[in-house]
C-alpha cells in the first residue's frame, strides 16, 4: 500500500512539473489558440476512456493487476519525456493522448488493487492515504517547475526533460516493491456485459451524477490560464498550482477517514457545491485575490471529491467485478471531459473567460441537485449493505 502510494507520488512529481506550464507552452511557445488547448486537454482525458473499461474488465477476468500498472506507468513516462521534442500543438496532442492511454491502462486495476487490500470499512482511509501521497507529489512538481523557470526563464522544454527522472524512479519502486498476488478468478465475469450487469442500480445512479459533474469539470489548464491573464507572471503560475496541491494533499487523508465515519455522500454533495461556488465567483469577478482563494478552495473541493468518489465505487461494486466498476466509472468520467474542455476553450475564444466559468458553475450546481435527488445521504448505508451482501 505504501509502495503504491510512493509510485503515485513520484509519478505526480513528473506529471505536475508539466501541467502548470503546458498551457503557457502551447499558447506562448507554439502560438496555438485557447481552443486548441481545450482540444488537447479534452482529447487527452477522454479518448482513452474505452481503454479504461477494457483494462478493468480484463484485470478482473485474468486475476492480475500489476502487469497493467507496469505497462501503463511506463508508457506515460516515455510520452511525457518526449514533449521536449514537440514542435506543434498536434504533436503535443499526440503525446498527451499517449500519456493518458497509459493512465487508462493502469488506473482501474490500481484502484481495484487498493480496494482488494483493505477491509471495506477502511476504504475511505485507504483511498485518502493514497490520494494524499499522490497529491504530495503533485505539490512538489510545480515547486520544481517554479525553481527551474527562475533559473531558466521560458525554457519549458528543459522542464519536460527533467520530468523523466521522477517518472523513472516511480517505475523502479513499482517493479521492486509493489506486491500484487494473483487473485481468484472463479467468480469473475466471463464477459464485459456480464460484469456490467452485476453492478446495481445505486452504482448507475452515481455514474449518471459523476458524468454530469464531469461536464462541468473542464481542465485546470483554464484556471491556470486565467491566472496568467489577471496579472500573475509565468514564473508565479506554478506557485498557485502548488497552493492547490498542498491544500489537496493536506486534507485528502483526513477527509477519507471522515468519509468512513459519516459516509461518502455528504462529502460528495459538499464537493459539488464548493466547485459551483468557486467557478461562479470567478465568473462574477476574476481578480488576483479571488484567483488565489479559488485555487485554495479548489484543493478543498478535490480532497472532498476524489477519494470519496473512488470509495463509493468500491462500496457499491461486488469484489469480483471491482476493476470493471472502476473501469466503467473512469470511462464515463473521461468521456465527459472531452466536450467539457473543448466547449470551455471554444466558449473562452468567443465569449471570454466569464462565460466559460459561468457554464461550469451552472453544470456543477445541476449535478449537486441531481445527486441529492438520486442518492440521498440517508440511503447510503442500506445501499452499501445490499451490495456487500450480493
Amino acid at each position: 500500500m505504501v509502495a503504491l502510494g510512493l509510485t503515485s507520488l513520484f509519478t505526480d512529481v513528473s506529471t505536475e512539473m508539466i501541467v502548470p506550464v503546458l498551457p503557457l507552452f502551447v499558447t506562448g511557445t507554439l502560438k496555438a489558440s485557447v481552443a486548441s488547448l481545450g482540444v488537447i486537454e479534452g482529447v487527452a482525458e477522454s479518448t482513452a476512456a474505452l481503454l479504461r473499461l477494457a483494462s478493468g474488465w480484463l484485470s478482473d477476468r485474468i486475476g492480475r493487476r500489476k502487469p497493467f500498472l507496469i505497462f501503463g506507468y511506463g508508457l506515460s513516462s516515455v510520452s511525457k519525456a518526449a514533449l521536449v521534442a514537440a514542435g506543434s500543438w498536434p504533436a503535443v496532442l499526440g503525446l498527451r493522448f499517449s500519456d493518458r492511454v497509459g493512465k487508462g491502462l493502469r488506473t482501474p486495476p490500481r484502484d481495484a488493487l487498493i480496494a482488494d487490500s483493505v477491509e471495506p470499512r477502511h476504504l475511505g482511509r485507504a483511498f485518502g492515504f493514497h490520494r494524499a501521497l499522490d497529491t504530495l507529489g503533485a505539490a512538489i512538481g510545480p515547486l520544481v517547475a517554479f525553481a527551474m523557470l527562475g533559473a531558466f526563464p521560458g525554457n519549458y522544454r528543459r522542464i519536460f526533460l527533467v520530468s523523466a527522472l521522477p517518472a523513472a524512479l516511480a517505475l523502479v519502486v513499482l517493479a521492486t516493491m509493489v506486491r500484487a498476488p494473483r487473485h481468484e478468478t472463479g467468480a469473475a465475469p466471463r464477459s464485459l456485459a456480464e460484469g456490467a450487469r452485476e453492478l446495481g442500480a445505486p452504482f448507475y445512479r452515481f455514474l449518471a451524477v459523476a458524468g454530469l459533474f464531469s461536464l462541468a469539470s473542464s481542465s485546470t489548464a483554464f484556471l491556470l490560464l486565467l491566472a496568467s491573464r489577471v496579472g500573475f507572471e509565468s514564473r508565479g503560475v506554478p506557485l498557485l498550482y502548488l497552493l492547490y496541491n498542498l491544500v489537496y494533499a493536506a486534507l485528502s487523508w483526513p477527509v477519507g477517514i471522515l468519509s468512513d465515519r459519516v459516509g461518502r455522500r455528504p462529502m460528495l454533495l459538499a464537493a459539488y457545491l464548493v466547485f459551483a461556488g468557486i467557478y461562479g465567483a470567478l465568473a462574477w469577478r476574476a481578480q488576483p485575490g479571488l484567483v488565489v482563494a479559488g485555487f485554495a478552495l479548489l484543493g478543498v473541493h478535490s480532497a472532498l471529491l476524489e477519494g470519496s468518489q473512488r470509495s463509493l465505487v468500491g462500496d457499491l461494486a461486488p469484489a469480483e467485478s471491482r476493476a470493471t466498476a472502476f473501469g466503467l466509472y473512469y470511462t464515463v468520467v473521461g468521456t465527459a471531459l472531452l466536450p467539457a474542455s473543448a466547449v470551455a476553450g471554444w466558449l473562452w475564444d468567443r465569449a471570454g473567460a466569464r462565460a466559460t466559468f459561468a457554464l461550469d458553475a451552472a453544470l456543477a450546481l445541476a449535478a449537486a441537485l441531481l445527486f441529492a435527488l438520486l442518492l440521498p445521504a440517508r440511503g447510503e448505508w442500506g445501499d452499501r449493505g445490499r451490495d456487500a451482501a450480493r
